[in-house]
């Protein structure tokens, strides 16, 4: 090879045959000043001019020193003397030898050469300092940036690619014109010269094809450095994207912490979370997806695995926190609507027990078989708590402890408390209605005023409530239709509807007490017979009056029963009634202790009837 031919050394032949000694001269001076190889030996073929020749032989003997060269120089007089020292195939056809040599065409190679060998250093110097660039670069932040950089490296990494390309194209072509005269004709062979220029051309394209694959290799590392980078910037900004609607979506959970105070509220709420829940679904459904990619840039061994994991497991997080709370709130709301269905249901069976008892016709209790269909229509009623399920107060709080709040926990009670006073209310209407059925039962000796010493209006009045209980269950039953309707209102009116219950009882058991007294004293008069007529018929017309008051003109009042007073009857309370509170209020207060005070005198009766002449004619 070159390379080994250059370490053995190399031997010049200097043809100055038709030149002059000071060609010679400048020779040997730039072979001697610039010759860079190992220099063996210098054949000089004289000037073929006698008088040149001369001066040769002097100018060698006399300026040897001067060129200080080490190696010997011969002079030889013709080409057959250089025949014996150098073998005539080494020669060119120009000192009579046979190698085929043309010096341009060796010349111009070997300046190619050079040249391709000088650019591709070049070139090599070129991939260098980019790639130390490159290596040099920090990575961005933003997705733009990492785009523009990204964009900016490939150009410049194309140019340096089409300058490699163009280089090694320019070599092939260098490398086929120096085969050339083989290729054409098969049967010659290179010289040496070209032999060796041809290695040389396959050393540079050898190492041409190796920087290009080192620069190629450089680059893909580089590229898929850059490619992840700029996945991960948009696996961030989508992460930010995705997880700011996942925190609004939570927020926005957050704020349903209501359960509702009705049913209709409820089915609103319920329908408001399904509205949510389908709002979430686009942004779960973009959380999930992004998760997968960040899988899938784990799974690609990603540089930034560290970082992408957390982000892969908190996005998982927050889809596992909105999907369990929208399945919690689902359970909640779900038994707030099986709670207030369970309380309309309570509420509807107490007001349809509220309206039974209210409905119920007075006239048709004053017959046992009235009493009867009442009592009947009362325990057909209560049989209906089983086929509404109306829970009990423990099991009823066992069951939804959990999701009552304040307001709905006093609804709640409200409403049991409702159910529990209208069962008591059934349960004394019930009493009362079994003792009148067993009052009716019993014989009663009826007790009137004799028909000869009292005005016809007295006896009248005195006649209907002596012969049995039922007329005093006329005057009862109005009042507790009315309250049974206030246990909508509060505490003191549920009270008064017990109290008036009791009434009933009360007044089949002592409302003659007080004239019992008086016919327990043995033998009256006919004067004290009136009287206790008169007091008898006053109690007996007081009570009547206050039954209509409390049963009838009150009750008018009550905004809760207005739906059962007809249209043409709203406001009419005055004209139906006239001032029947005013004649209430005279003969309880005023007439009535009048009488009281007659019974042990008499003689005052008169008196007790004439002061009241003038009022009496108003």
């Amino acid at each position: 090879t070159f390379v080994e031919a250059a370490s053995i050394g190399f031997v010049i032949v200097i043809d100055r045959r038709r030149d002059k000694w000071s060609s010679i001269k400048a020779s040997l001076t730039r072979i001697a000043v610039a010759f860079p190889g190992n220099l063996q030996l210098i054949f000089i073929l004289r000037p073929s001019c006698f008088i040149q020749r001369t001066f040769t032989d002097i100018g060698i003997k006399y300026y040897r020193d001067e060129f200080k060269m080490k190696v010997p120089i011969i002079l030889l007089n013709s080409v057959s003397d250089l025949h014996g020292y150098i073998d005539k195939s080494q020669l060119t056809q120009e000192l009579g030898g046979t190698l085929e040599y043309c010096h341009s065409q060796w010349i111009n190679h070997r300046t190619a050469i050079e040249n391709f060998a000088l650019t591709l250093k070049a070139t090599a110097q070129m991939l260098q300092t980019f790639g130390a660039c490159l290596a040099s670069t920090e990575l961005p932040r933003g997705v733009l940036s990492t785009e523009d950089l990204l964009m900016s490296h490939i150009r410049q990494r194309d140019k340096l690619q089409d300058e490699l390309k163009l280089l090694g194209r320019q070599g092939a072509t260098l490398l086929s014109c120096i085969q050339e005269p083989a290729v054409i004709n098969p049967s010659s062979k290179l010289n040496p010269n070209e032999l060796e220029n041809v290695v040389t051309m396959e050393r540079l394209l050898v190492q041409l094809d190796e920087t290009e694959k080192a620069f190629s290799q450089f680059w893909s590392e580089h590229h898929l450095k850059l490619n992840q980078c700029l996945q991960l910037q948009h696996f961030e900004h989508n992460f930010c994207k995705v997880k700011l609607a996942l925190d609004n979506l939570l927020d926005e959970q957050a704020e349903f912490t209501g359960i509702g105070g009705s049913v209709m509220h409820v089915e609103q709420l319920l329908k408001e979370h399904k509205t949510l829940e389908e709002k979430g679904q686009e942004p779960l459904e973009k959380a999930q997806l992004l998760a997968l990619v960040g899988d899938q840039l784990i799974q690609s061994h990603h540089y930034a695995v560290d970082s992408i994991r957390p982000r892969c497991v908190e996005l998982r997080h927050l889809c596992d926190d909105f999907i369990n709370e929208n399945k919690k709130k689902y359970d909640i709301l779900g038994k707030s609507l099986e709670l207030h269905r369970q309380l309309d249901k309570v509420s509807q069976w107490c007001e349809a027990g509220i309206y039974l008892l209210a409905s119920q016709a007075v006239d048709k209790c004053q017959s046992r078989e009235g009493v009867d269909t009442a009592l009947n229509d009362i325990e057909t009623f209560m049989g209906t708590a089983k086929e509404y399920q109306l829970p009990c107060p423990k099991e009823f709080y066992n069951q939804f402890e959990l999701i009552l709040t304040q307001d709905v926990e006093a609804k709640a009670q409200k409403i049991l408390q409702k159910l529990n006073d209208v069962q008591e209310i059934f349960h004394k209407r019930q009493m009362s209605l079994m003792k009148l059925a067993a009052k009716q039962t019993r014989p009663v000796q009826p007790v009137a005023p004799h028909p000869e010493s009292s005005p016809k209006w007295v006896s009248s009045k005195t006649s209907q409530p002596s012969t049995s209980a039922p007329p005093l269950r006329t005057s009862e039953e109005p009042h507790t239709e009315t309250n049974l309707n206030s246990l909508e209102k509060e505490n003191d009116e549920t009270k008064f509807e017990v109290k008036n219950e009791e009434i009933l009882e009360s007044r089949q058991d002592g409302e003659n007490s007080g004239l019992e007294q008086l016919a327990s004293r043995g033998d009256l008069s006919p004067s004290r017979s009136i009287i206790r007529d008169l007091l008898e018929t006053e109690e007996i017309y007081i009570k009547e009056m206050k039954s209509i008051i409390d049963g009838y003109i009150t009750p008018m009042d009550f905004i809760w029963l207005k739906h059962l007073i007809p249209d043409v009857l709203q406001n009419n309370k005055d004209f139906l009634f006239g001032n029947i509170r005013e004649i209430y209020e005279f003969h309880n207060r005023s007439f009535l202790k009048d009488l009281e005070k007659c019974a042990e005198n008499p003689e005052l009766l008169a008196h007790c009837f004439l002061k009241r002449v003038s009022l009496c004619s108003q």
